[in-house]
């Protein structure tokens, strides 16, 4: 082989090594925009999951006080009608009591 030939054969294999160079280099930068690109992906649906999730709580502590209110008002209506049927029972021992006074 001569100087010629070895110099071709060098230039050839360096050529070689820079096209699969610029070729890694393309690649790495496809896969560099798909990974920053999936990272936004990935960042805007935890930005909505967060507002979902802070919606949904805020919902939870409305309807929560809704349910307290209500059983408080249920609660206030049932001693109502607990002390008039024992009003009422009492009237009625009271008058059970004065027919028996009388008989």
């Amino acid at each position: 082989m001569t100087i010629e030939e070895r110099f071709e054969r060098i230039e050839h294999v360096t050529a070689t090594i820079a096209d699969e160079r610029r070729k890694d280099r393309d690649e790495y930068k496809t896969l560099w925009r798909d990974t920053q690109r999936q990272m936004s992906d990935l960042t805007t649906g935890l930005n909505t999951l967060r507002t979902h999730v802070d919606s949904l709580a805020v919902e939870t502590r409305i309807r929560f006080e809704e349910i307290g209110d209500r059983i408080d008002r249920l609660a206030a209506a049932s001693r109502a009608q607990d002390k008039a049927l024992g009003e009422r029972i009492d009237q009625l021992v009271s008058a059970i009591g004065q027919i028996i006074a009388k008989s």
